[in-house]
């Protein structure tokens, strides 16, 4: 069992009040506020000292609110480290007074813009999400990548195509676990990792497998690739809560992770489940 606090580098709340989340009209389990507290409730019997929030698709134009609601938690509770905000990166240049504003948020470390949902394949590819992504640096953010793995090889030369900007890759790029897929993401996110300028996230891997019938043998050679390719160094712990908690509770995940990583040394668990975080995403604890 992990012995020490975590550092969760991907973490949702949610205020139904205050902001719409259409994405989640077909997920009933969702349809409540989820809390700091909750999470720590969750949890139990580990400690999740700080975390990364991650904005959890509000309904358009509400990005900038979240993004000013959550610098308002930051300032309350010191679990909250971090924040990757939403920005419409399709903008391109017209984008950056309000790329700048978030940037002054204390809190603020990244930028995403779900591409899991875009039906187009060029979307990354496209000169003004190329142009938005590259006014990223000035402002020192990141940009987390969040995809299916059918949209790996257009992500894979978005990346080369910005090699000062610093990449995220969330949920290991949702390989198709449920239907047993692996290839071509096995090759392609070998590929991904040869670039110097990425780190991932193992998370949300369980809401890939199928929900009720998931095991830990069956997630195995998905973790174990991820760490054969990216290496301890440039992977971090997410738990994707409360969205994980679709396909099991908080502790599930994490539970998995920390058995399929037994062989590493305390060292490296510190670095997979706590200091990556820290250093990836810059925070202060």
């Amino acid at each position: 069992m992990i012995d020490f606090p975590v550092i969760d580098s991907h973490i949702h709340l949610i205020d139904r009040k205050r902001f719409g989340y259409a994405w989640a009209k077909n997920a009933p389990k969702l349809q409540r506020d989820w809390t700091a507290d909750d999470l720590a409730a969750c949890a139990k019997p580990y400690t999740v000292e700080g975390f990364v929030f991650v904005e959890v698709d509000v309904d358009y134009p509400q990005h900038l609110d979240e993004a000013d609601w959550v610098q308002e938690l930051a300032d309350r509770d010191k679990r909250l480290l971090g924040c990757v905000a939403s920005l419409p990166m399709e903008q391109g240049k017209a984008l950056e007074p309000h790329m700048a504003r978030i940037a002054k948020l204390p809190v603020m470390r990244g930028v995403r813009r779900l591409i899991q949902n875009q039906p187009d394949p060029t979307f990354v590819l496209q000169p003004a999400f190329l142009e938005a992504l590259k006014l990223l640096p000035k402002h020192n953010l990141c940009f987390d990548i969040c995809i299916f793995h059918h949209q790996l090889a257009n992500t894979i030369e978005m990346v080369r195509r910005c090699p000062e900007v610093f990449f995220v890759l969330d949920h290991i790029a949702k390989p198709g676990i449920k239907a047993g897929l692996r290839d071509p993401w096995r090759q392609q996110l070998k590929q991904l990792s040869q670039l110097p300028n990425v780190v991932c996230k193992l998370s949300g891997v369980t809401t890939e497998a199928d929900h009720a019938a998931w095991t830990r043998e069956g997630l195995r050679p998905y973790i174990d690739h991820v760490i054969d390719c990216f290496g301890i160094d440039r992977l971090m712990y997410g738990g994707d809560w409360p969205v994980s908690e679709l396909a099991g509770p908080y502790t599930a995940w994490l539970e998995v992770l920390d058995w399929a990583t037994a062989a590493l040394s305390p060292a490296d668990k510190r670095k997979l489940f706590r200091d990556n975080a820290i250093k990836h995403y810059r925070l202060r604890v």
